[in-house]
């Protein structure tokens, strides 16, 4: 009797190990089936002038994992065109308009810099800027987490090259269908609460240290500086020989030497987010290191308007 209440119970054993074990492939050849637009997982990548990055997205919230293998410094910043507009109209109404006003402010001639730049066509103030990543330095990787609404919209990255001409100018911006499927993604939880206001400027909430860290950032409002943009935020680390002031001159792109490569020396550029509009919320996320940060605009004086917040992490 004893030798088959035995058997049984081993029989029952196996037999409901058996069954985790068929739930368990059923459950993974389900996760298995879920796409990466579902799941809100962007990968990105640059080697040169250029986004390797898939040609549809799906609504909601988005992670953007952007790998730059060129030796720039770059950005994403995400445009939501109006509708009927597509990446035909910015190679032919707005590149250009852009591309004469830079050539006038590298000749010294800012009064017919601004000119050029009233020749964008009426549309493009409808143009709206959902975030994206701050600027990332060659051979890192720079993490934002984004609500995108569905639309069309071009990825671009306006830093400049040597010779002072825009990345765009020279392909870098890719046009992107979000559609009306919505990603599974939920907000990540935040270790760093920043704001960031035209009035406030940029306050980080949290003391931080070494490690990993993701920062929330909330705009509390967003206006247009004489860049003809808004305010963003992007992570600088920073070594003791330099001097700051040279960091600001060189994010305003408004000087014939602002956003143009090389990037000043002693500045590592570690992504943030990029324009958003007022009341919206992004992430970023970024390993720290001991050493000296900067929480900065690239916005012209941004030290005047107190979008630029130094930390340091000593452990």
């Amino acid at each position: 009797m004893r030798t088959i209440i035995t058997f049984s119970v081993l029989l029952l054993t196996l037999f409901s190990c058996k069954q985790k074990e068929k739930e368990s492939k059923s459950k993974q050849t389900q996760i298995s089936k879920v796409s990466s637009e579902e799941i809100g997982e962007v990968q990105i990548v640059t080697q040169g002038m250029e986004f390797f990055v898939a040609d549809t997205l799906y609504s909601g919230w988005n992670k953007l994992t952007y790998k730059n293998d060129s030796p720039e410094v770059h950005f994403i910043l995400m445009d939501l065109y109006p509708e009927g507009k597509n990446a035909q109209n910015t190679k032919e109404e707005v590149l250009p308009p852009f591309e004469e006003g830079m050539k006038r402010i590298m000749d010294g001639d800012m009064n017919n810099a601004i000119l050029a730049f009233g020749k964008l066509p009426e549309w493009f103030q409808k143009v709206r800027y959902m975030g994206g990543t701050g600027l990332i330095s060659p051979e890192n990787t720079a993490k934002s987490t984004v609500y995108l609404e569905p639309g069309l919209y071009i990825m671009e990255c306006y830093v400049k090259m040597m010779d002072g001409s825009w990345h765009t100018s020279h392909g870098m911006y890719k046009q992107i269908i979000v559609t009306e499927n919505k990603t599974v993604l939920r907000p990540p939880k935040a270790t760093a609460h920043v704001n960031i206001s035209s009035t406030k400027g940029i306050v980080l909430k949290d003391s931080v240290s070494s490690g990993k860290q993701i920062f929330q950032v909330q705009f509390e409002d967003q206006t247009v500086y004489e860049h003809f943009l808004g305010h963003d935020i992007n992570l600088v680390r920073y070594d003791d020989s330099v001097e700051l002031p040279n960091l600001l001159q060189w994010l305003n792109w408004m000087n014939p030497t602002g956003l143009r490569s090389p990037a000043p020396k002693g500045y590592t550029f570690l992504g943030g987010m990029n324009n958003l509009t007022g009341g919206a919320t992004g992430y970023f996320e970024a390993d720290l290191t001991p050493g000296n940060y900067v929480l900065v605009s690239e916005v012209p004086a941004a030290d005047d308007k107190k979008l630029f917040y130094k930390f340091s992490i000593t452990n």
